[in-house]
């Protein structure tokens, strides 16, 4: 345990010393500003306008430093090489695996704070009402933070950066697109395509289940059931794909 806590930690203190963090929430800023400046040229959906731009920065930057982040996990340490001095330590490849998730979660989760506490302090400057359901929604913004991040870092054991870019954001494309998915199998003729579709509609992951960001700028209440529900389900998902990350880089040859 105390392995995972150190390199953790190190881990987080790299990513804190990773400039484009700043970049990246200085962009987030700037987006919320700008949504203040469109909202004031609307009459009736300023409050909308504000609310869905700001959730919607909060998302993109939160997704782009799991992903481009968390493929750089593993790879920059076999880059540099020191995964031969860490590995030669008394630590296992699965605690060398779960203390670099911890650590990138860890950079999401204060990432995800500090962007918030902007977004609600932007809501407050515009007089929008702030509720719950806003909370809920960062909420599960941070849970498909964690299964975006734990499938870049699945895709980095086995695979080049590039790739694993790749492949993640593919991942996360689809994972917005699953019920296109079942509907476009029911209606296909082809029963290869029907099969193919089936497959991914249930082995991707149902992100949509974690967006209720168009629900939260209604000001429309989220069942505790539900956040409940798809909380568990987008932890039961990154810890499978956690699960399968360890399992391939303790195979893997160095």
């Amino acid at each position: 345990m105390r392995s995972i806590v150190v390199i953790a930690f190190n881990t987080f203190r790299e990513n804190l010393r990773d400039k484009i963090l700043y970049n990246l929430l200085i962009f987030a800023g700037l987006l919320m500003g700008a949504s203040i400046l469109i909202g004031a040229l609307t009459i009736d959906e300023q409050d909308k306008i504000i609310a869905d731009m700001g959730l919607a920065s909060i998302n993109l930057i939160g997704v782009i430093i799991a992903i481009f982040v968390g493929i750089g996990l593993v790879s920059k340490e076999i880059e540099r090489r020191t995964i031969y001095t860490i590995l030669a330590k008394p630590i296992s490849r699965s605690q060398f695996i779960l203390g670099k998730y911890v650590g990138l979660a860890i950079t999401l989760a204060v990432n995800l704070v500090i962007m918030f506490a902007v977004f609600v302090f932007t809501l407050w400057m515009t007089q929008v009402t702030i509720t719950m359901v806003l909370v809920q929604a960062a909420a599960l913004m941070m849970v498909e933070f964690l299964v975006v991040t734990a499938t870049a870092l699945f895709f980095s054991t086995f695979s080049t950066p590039t790739l694993s870019a790749a492949l993640t954001l593919g991942l996360y494309l689809i994972g917005h697109l699953t019920s296109d998915l079942k509907a476009l199998a029911e209606k296909s003729s082809s029963e290869v395509t029907k099969a193919v579709m089936t497959a991914l509609y249930y082995l991707c992951p149902n992100l949509e289940l974690l967006n209720v960001k168009g629900q939260a700028v209604s000001g429309v209440p989220l069942d505790w059931s539900y956040q409940f529900s798809a909380t568990l389900y987008g932890l039961l998902y990154a810890s499978l794909l956690l699960a399968g990350a360890a399992t391939i880089f303790q195979r893997r040859d160095f």
